[in-house]
């Protein structure tokens, strides 16, 4: 359960991390144009550093059912500033949430230590990457691409096929010389699933692990939560989101990919408290 970022080992033994998202992006789902402007984004990054979150994770491509591809260059512009100005600013690690092989690699110079790969990793120049730097990835699994992956998203077995993605990938990336502590592995709630599909894998978690290595999960302020509870505004989705950060830490999961740092934050280490006691 170490996870080799670079030149450091985080130790996800004990505890879960929370990664605090950071989108500077005009059209993300739950929070577009928020932290668009510089000055705005670094101190919302510094924030969430001082609520909890040991990963900051910053995206400059909205991934939301049905969002359009931005540039390489725009993405570039909207991410690498930023990241420079974080990773001189805070002890925070910085992840960049990319699909790109190319703001990867510049993020990571800029100082990032993590790749956050909706794509999961699927593209060997990103593998290349991941092998040649030693940097920590993330490999989401996804239906289709964000613009085509809440069409009609159909499965067999939705735990089965993502565990089944997950060894295969976990196999390409041998072949390619990364190490499996360099790799988290997240079952992309509502990434080309449907609310039963989600609820399947959050039933399931503990099964989709493969060779011991940590489990991420992303479940903030994502639809699925309005269309169980009945309330439509984003804000509304706060506590069940909250209610679920700890439903997965009692069920193993290692990083927390959230927007509401704090109150996530201090809900998993209630839950680890009890554990603990439990243990």
């Amino acid at each position: 359960m170490l996870w080799n970022l670079r030149n450091f080992s985080l130790d996800l033994r004990s505890q879960t991390a929370l990664m605090g998202v950071l989108n500077l992006t005009p059209d993300s789902f739950s929070d577009g144009g928020s932290w668009t402007k510089f000055d705005d984004a670094v101190s919302h990054g510094l924030q969430m550093a001082t609520e909890g979150a040991l990963i900051l994770d910053i995206g400059g491509e909205s991934t939301r059912p049905g969002a359009e591809p931005v540039s390489e260059d725009q993405e570039l512009q909207r991410v690498i500033p930023v990241i420079k100005a974080l990773a001189k600013r805070t002890s925070a690690w910085i992840s960049i949430d990319t699909r790109k092989p190319t703001v990867a690699a510049k993020a990571l110079e800029a100082g990032a230590s993590i790749i956050n790969d909706v794509g999961g990793l699927q593209d060997p120049a990103m593998r290349s990457l991941v092998a040649q730097t030693g940097a920590g990835a993330i490999v989401m699994h996804m239906q289709g691409t964000p613009e085509t992956m809440q069409q009609s998203p159909r499965y067999e077995d939705v735990v089965s096929e993502v565990r089944s993605f997950f060894c295969r990938t976990l196999a390409l990336c041998s072949a390619d010389a990364i190490q499996p502590e360099q790799l988290v592995f997240d079952p992309g709630i509502g990434f080309g699933k449907t609310v039963p599909h989600n609820l399947e894998l959050l039933r399931n978690l503990q099964e989709l692990r493969v060779s011991n290595r940590p489990l991420a999960l992303g479940v903030s302020r994502k639809s699925f939560l309005s269309k169980i509870t009945g309330n439509e505004a984003i804000k509304d989705r706060f506590w069940p989101t909250v209610a679920l950060s700890s439903y997965a830490r009692a069920r193993g999961v290692s990083l927390l990919r959230v927007h509401d740092v704090l109150p996530n934050f201090q809900s998993v280490r209630m839950t680890e408290a009890i554990l603990e006691g439990a243990a």
